[in-house]
């Protein structure tokens, strides 16, 4: 097919049944397993004035970089300055060997000049402001404000890790899709980080987690259970649009789903680039990417720490002991709770709920059996140690700092 035809079929307008079908073709693109990969955010910060914000492009000259680094990572940047790296999927010892390297080299590059990495799930000190311009971020913005200040928190204020595993076969699909949402209240509780709010201890050992689920709900709360294509295509549907964009100020009309849109005679109709950039703006817990699974709702860990959820999940997905383990631990969890209530009791009291404390030493036990790089095995086994066998997190421990 020519550029041309490829053009204009992005840009005709869409029916329903298509967008629905794209949707769903997008989303879930089966794929052999063992690979993983990983998104790892910092909040960028100056010890010796916490409230300071840097330009990402102060940053870029101080690295001598663009967007790529010595081992490849790809380099980011969050609407509030935060400091992303992002690597190629692949086995766990290669993402480890390049995001940790470009990790430490960006840190000591930074410690030169005055400034660090701060791995917490959620800024401590700063209020919310927007360093990043462009005209997704301020739609984003204006979308966000009409339900309160959430949106700027989340922007501006949160970091995480995220873990990219594989859709996997045709045939184990829908188990991969079921095990990742049922994982998402263990890895909230496990690695909760964030429990400090303007500087002073909030009512969260997650308050990252606290402030995602106050955004929008048709594109922040985790897909219904059910078949992946079919519920994930109802999602994007319904969910709102955060932007038709245009020249000059990308602007919707106020409550607009994109199934709306495509019901509308008052709108230009939407094409498939419009859809297509509308599932970029949808943040579920869990989101599928294709041939890939991200999983969203994980804290952001300190130095090379990061390692420890992506090992986990790695684990967790590709070994089929580790993967019968889990499966048989969390299902107990989900007997008659709802993804809502065991996300705000991981948030909460996170591995101070027995229930999800017993799931959480079970998935890590499981996975550091399941983990050949000997490096890696040991943060798992620290991690497992110091925290998730003392029923305790990292959050606990900065509270307790604060007494």
């Amino acid at each position: 097919m020519s550029e041309a035809s490829l053009r204009d079929r992005a840009t005709a307008p869409l029916t329903e049944d298509a967008a629905r079908a794209r949707i769903a073709s997008l989303a879930f693109a089966p794929a052999a397993t063992g690979r993983v990969g990983a998104e790892v955010e910092w909040h960028l910060t100056s010890p010796a004035d916490r409230r300071r914000r840097v330009d990402p492009e102060t940053v870029k000259a101080l690295l001598g970089v663009r967007d790529a680094l010595p081992r490849r990572t790809r380099l980011s940047f969050e609407p509030g300055g935060a400091l992303e790296l992002s690597t190629r999927p692949g086995t766990l010892t290669e993402c480890f060997d390049d995001l940790e390297s470009d990790r430490d080299r960006i840190a000591t590059a930074l410690a030169a000049e005055g400034l660090e990495l701060l791995g917490l799930g959620l800024d401590p000190v700063r209020l919310p402001r927007r360093v990043v311009r462009s005209p997704r971020y301020q739609a984003m913005e204006e979308l966000f404000d009409q339900d309160g200040r959430a949106g700027r928190w989340m922007m501006a204020n949160t970091a995480s890790v995220q873990v990219c595993v594989d859709t996997g076969t045709e045939a184990d699909l829908a188990d991969r899709w079921t095990r990742a949402h049922r994982l998402a209240p263990v890895l909230i509780a496990a690695f909760a980080n964030s429990p400090l709010r303007r500087g002073e201890p909030s009512l969260w050992r997650s308050t990252r987690q606290h402030v995602w689920t106050a955004i929008d709900p048709s594109r922040s709360r985790p897909v219904p259970a059910g078949d992946p294509r079919e519920t994930w295509a109802r999602y994007a549907l319904d969910a709102r649009v955060m932007a038709v964009r245009g020249p000059g100020r990308w602007t919707v009309p106020r409550g607009l789903t994109f199934r709306d849109w495509l019901r509308a005679t008052d709108l230009r109709p939407p094409t498939r680039d419009d859809l297509d950039y509308h599932l970029t703006t949808l943040f579920p817990p869990v989101r599928p990417r294709g041939r890939y699974l991200e999983l969203r709702m994980i804290d952001a860990q300190p130095g090379p720490d990061w390692i420890v959820p992506v090992a986990l999940a790695a684990a967790l997905f590709d070994h089929p002991g580790a993967a019968a383990a889990a499966d048989a631990a969390l299902a107990p969890l989900w007997h008659g709770a709802t993804p809502a209530d065991l996300a705000l009791r991981a948030a909460t009291a996170a591995l101070g709920d027995g229930p999800i404390a017993a799931a959480a030493l079970a998935c890590f036990t499981a996975a550091r059996d399941a983990t050949a790089d000997p490096r890696i095995a040991a943060a798992l086994d620290r991690h497992t140690e110091t925290f998730v066998a003392r029923a305790r997190t990292r959050a606990d421990d900065l509270v307790a700092a604060r007494r």
